[in-house]
């Protein structure tokens, strides 16, 4: 059985102005969507911002939180160098992380050769000091081949990976590459987390969990029980809300939606222009009326 599995919530950041970390208001987001059900919490991944924050402020903010979680905690090691991506790798293990996810350092672009080097040299500094979970996100930063991925888990050196490159292809792949060498194969795209999970995902890191947690708890749930119509139904609602999502810079609607729940998130990191701000005030008032219905939805078994 895969350690991390399930639905992990990959949180945002609550900001004050600076930009710095709003702890107090992390902590009531962390025991939002832990009471919600989630398996796991994911902190500083993409939707949490993480290049706004210096090393110091993302290890503080890990450690504290894994103090206060009740549920496993995953943290990004996401950087924009090697030695930075290894510090906060260090620090999150030390602090007693589940695992961390490691991108490859963004905002320039690497080769596959390239990201190969990373993910060995890194793997060869760390030790096995703690998991590490390799992390796809070509939308923020290079890529990590499927081929280059699947030599890199079969060395045992990698915990697993998450893959949100949206590729169906690449996500068969991946499992079929698991008969050999077993490793934790995690959804990191919501738009194919019913598929995917039924198909052999040991989970999801969802970013849409943030805002609406017992949306994705209950359609994993209707998922292992085999309940189709229901997951059917759920994987729908996730559909409608991924739908206003794509509208916005992430995460400007999961954002806006946690503030529709009562919770503390601060301002957005940047200004929006006239037209987005029109259409967030046509999402606030859409997620006002749909929240209701998914909450019944989700309670109802």
């Amino acid at each position: 059985m895969c350690a991390v599995s399930g639905v992990y919530a990959a949180v945002i950041t609550p900001r004050r102005e600076g930009p710095e970390v709003d702890l107090a208001a992390a902590f009531e987001l962390v025991d939002f969507v832990s009471k919600a059900g989630v398996a796991g919490i994911v902190l500083m991944g993409p939707a949490g911002e993480f290049p706004h924050f210096t090393i110091e402020e993302r290890s503080r903010l890990v450690a504290l939180v894994v103090k206060r979680s009740r549920v496993p905690v995953l943290a990004g090691a996401g950087h924009s160098t090697f030695d930075g991506a290894l510090t906060l790798a260090r620090e999150a293990g030390d602090a007693g992380v589940a695992g961390v996810l490691l991108m490859p350092p963004h905002f320039f672009r690497y080769g596959p050769e390239d990201v190969r080097q990373f993910y060995l040299r890194f793997a060869e500094r760390i030790k096995g000091a703690v998991p590490v979970f390799l992390h796809n996100a070509p939308q923020f930063t290079s890529p990590v081949p499927c081929d280059t991925a699947i030599e890199l888990l079969a060395t045992g050196q990698f915990a697993g990976i998450d893959d949100a490159s949206a590729s169906w292809e690449d996500f068969e792949r991946l499992k079929s590459a698991r008969e050999g060498h077993p490793f934790a194969l995690l959804m990191g795209h919501d738009a194919l987390f019913a598929r995917s999970r039924a198909a052999g995902a040991d989970g999801i890191i969802s970013g849409a969990a943030s805002a609406v947690p017992e949306l994705l708890v209950a359609a994993d749930r209707a998922i292992r029980l085999g309940q189709t119509e229901r997951t059917q139904m759920l994987d729908c609602r996730l559909r409608e809300f991924l739908q206003w999502m794509d509208l916005f810079p992430i995460p400007v609607a999961i954002r806006e939606a946690a503030a529709l729940r009562g919770l503390r998130v601060g301002e957005g990191a940047a200004p929006l222009g006239p037209e987005s701000q029109r259409r967030l005030c046509e999402f606030r008032e859409w997620f006002r009326g749909w929240l209701p219905k998914v909450e019944k939805e989700c309670s109802y078994e």
